[in-house]
């Protein structure tokens, strides 16, 4: 009988963070080993910001427990100096740096000077790159030199969780969430904008209302006051405003949708356009980024601040998409289940396959 060589080692990987479902979906079913997120001094369970994993000491009194680090979010809570720091650490104890590059504008920020900064950094250090669409490695090829491996975002929606199709409405639903209301937000004039495109939309006999969601607690008060207020003066539109949805209800307040549209002012990819396709929502978003080649038979570009560009994109999405509530948005949802079932598989063995890579 012949024996079946011994498996390898999993790689042990200091992922920065590790409990993010980005970094759980594109590693599920591998045998890479993740380092848990230490806990931030004082921080509520579950917060892994700002990221212990990231510092110097931390690496080298560390440097035994990993054999690589992949640094994917959580650079804004620090200085420049900070990450040469963390550089110089990781060349010394021999362990290599892969780098995503999800933001090359940072949608946490309203100046993005110092991330700019933390990109010279951190693009020239790292032993691989990686990003998630073609149109953002030729802004890394461009800008830096290097060459990024792209791979696309995983699933949103757990693939073991409830799929919702949404709820039947006789007027077709546009709706934004405003969540907290970062920096990267523009909130107000995202509320306008779609509140012009109703009243086009209504006036071509199209019977379209706007649903406005927004965090009871937003970093933005005076946006979120000005928001109240346009949606208060409009026949055709609602405020829902409570406390952080949490992913079950969140995902059925995307669901009910028609058209999500998406309110940024900066950022390069989109995790909402990702949970938006898990659930079948088409989505209009302006030209931010590269949000838009994502899944780009699902989305629609138009200009922020033009009403007029809004509504010709929800007359396009809502020809092919099919409704909230009908047997074909739960179809949809089933057939791109199967779709992130069978893409999962080949995310992961990329990763898998970068590390190895890396490691040799």
């Amino acid at each position: 009988m012949t024996l079946a060589p011994p498996l390898a080692p999993a790689a042990r990987i200091a992922s920065i963070p590790a409990a993010h479902p980005y970094v759980r979906h594109v590693l599920a079913g591998s045998r890479v080993e993740l380092l848990p997120d230490p806990p931030p001094p004082g921080a509520p369970d579950g917060r892994w910001w700002p990221p212990v994993m990231c510092d110097a000491a931390w690496v080298t009194a560390n440097v035994d427990r990993f054999d690589l680090m992949h640094l994917h979010f959580g650079t804004e809570s620090y200085p420049t100096g900070h990450l040469r720091s963390l550089v110089r650490a990781l060349r010394g104890g021999g362990r290599p740096l892969v780098y995503t590059l999800h933001d090359l504008e940072n949608p946490q920020l309203a100046d993005q000077a110092s991330h700019r900064e933390h990109l010279d950094v951190l693009v020239r250090a790292a032993d691989e790159l990686v990003t998630l669409t073609a149109g953002a490695a030729a802004a890394i090829k461009r800008r830096w030199g290097r060459t990024a491996e792209v791979i696309p975002h995983p699933n949103v929606l757990p693939l073991g969780a409830p799929a919702p199709a949404g709820t039947h409405c006789d007027a077709y639903v546009l709706g934004v969430h405003l969540r907290d209301i970062r920096p990267g937000t523009d909130a107000v004039r995202a509320v306008a904008t779609l509140l012009d495109a109703v009243d086009r939309l209504r006036g071509r006999g199209i019977a379209a209302v706007a649903r406005v969601h927004v965090n009871e607690r937003v970093r933005d008060e005076a946006a979120r006051d000005r928001v109240g207020a346009l949606v208060a003066a409009h026949p055709a539109a609602e405020l829902r405003r409570a406390e952080r949805l949490g992913d079950d209800a969140l995902a059925r307040s995307i669901a009910d949708l028609d058209v999500a549209v998406l309110p940024y002012r900066t950022g390069t990819h989109s995790g909402w356009a990702e949970l938006c396709w898990d659930l079948g929502v088409p989505v209009a978003g302006p030209p931010v980024g590269y949000a838009s080649e994502q899944h780009p038979e699902d989305f629609a570009v138009f200009d922020a601040g033009d009403g007029g560009g809004l509504a010709r994109a929800v007359r396009r999405l809502l020809a092919r998409a099919p409704r909230p509530g009908s047997a074909a948005r739960a179809a949809l949802v089933a057939e791109r289940r199967r779709t992130r079932v069978a893409g999962a598989a080949a995310i992961t063995a990329a990763h898998t396959a970068l590390y190895e890579r890396v490691l040799a």
